[in-house]
């Protein structure tokens, strides 16, 4: 009877060799997956030449970023389904699987077959957050809920015997968008009358300088008269002293001239 080779004699049974190369594969798996999405959030970063100017997008609901009931139950749900994939990868299946390298080295591969489970869980773990940030799905699902909220609320506040509302596919064209322009002529109409309301402030306080720079002007102009009002006064003193002090000067010559 020829001997048992030995467990690290065949590359397919070392559990070290199995375990590094997939490993090796799952590890690089998601690199690609990161390197490729890299490239296209690079690609996508870069400044294109605009062929015409696009119009300004409309504004974002606001929406909490705390998970709401559905995102939670929705995170619950992913973690039992990774929990009961992984559940499939126990010792029972994994040493069946390798039952000589189980029989000879348990402890290797229980090593082995820990290790392997705890990595498929972080990789997964990680690229489930990577799919949830990069498609926003904490935002989305809330603002799911303030939807099914408001459209709760609508309901009630309807009453019971209240005519159905109009399905948003069978209304017009022209009532659609209408409502989707809602919310950017909104804002865009706050926005205008704060700049209005900022402007009549500015133009109240320059109607009360105008208005007071004016009050200025007129007491200056009074001033202003009084004062040649004055000077008309003195020239004409001065005009009868000039005509006193001509009639003594001649006199003073004749005086003289006889002398």
């Amino acid at each position: 009877m020829a001997p048992e080779p030995e467990p690290t004699s065949n590359p397919s049974l070392n559990p070290n060799v199995e375990t590094q190369s997939r490993g090796d594969q799952t590890m690089v798996e998601p690199q690609q997956q990161q390197q490729q999405q890299q490239q296209s959030s690079s690609s996508s970063s870069q400044p294109q030449p605009d062929e015409s100017p696009a119009s300004p997008p409309l504004p974002s609901r606001h929406t909490a970023l705390t998970p709401g009931p559905r995102a939670s139950r929705f995170q619950t749900t992913l973690d039992s389904a990774l929990s009961h994939t992984l559940a499939k990868i126990s010792w029972d299946n994994f040493a069946a699987c390798y039952p000589h390298i189980a029989a000879n080295a348990p402890a290797t591969l229980r090593a082995v077959q820990s290790q392997m489970v705890d990595r498929l869980r972080s990789l997964c773990e990680k690229e489930f957050d990577s799919v949830q940030q990069s498609r926003n799905v904490v935002a989305k699902l809330n603002e799911l809920e303030s939807l099914v909220s408001e459209a709760e609320r609508r309901r009630k506040a309807a009453g019971v015997g209240a005519e159905p509302p109009i399905p948003p596919h069978m209304l017009p064209p022209e009532e659609v968008l209408d409502a989707h322009l809602a919310p950017h002529l909104a804002q865009q109409q706050s926005q205008l009358n704060a700049k209005l309301q900022t402007t009549q402030a500015h133009n109240a306080r320059l109607a009360e300088d105008i208005q007071r720079q004016r009050a200025e002007m007129a007491s200056l102009v009074s001033l202003l008269e009084k004062l040649l009002e004055d000077v008309d006064d003195t020239n004409r003193m001065m005009d009868d002293v000039g005509d006193d002090i001509a009639r003594e000067t001649r006199t003073i010559e004749i005086e003289m001239a006889g002398v």
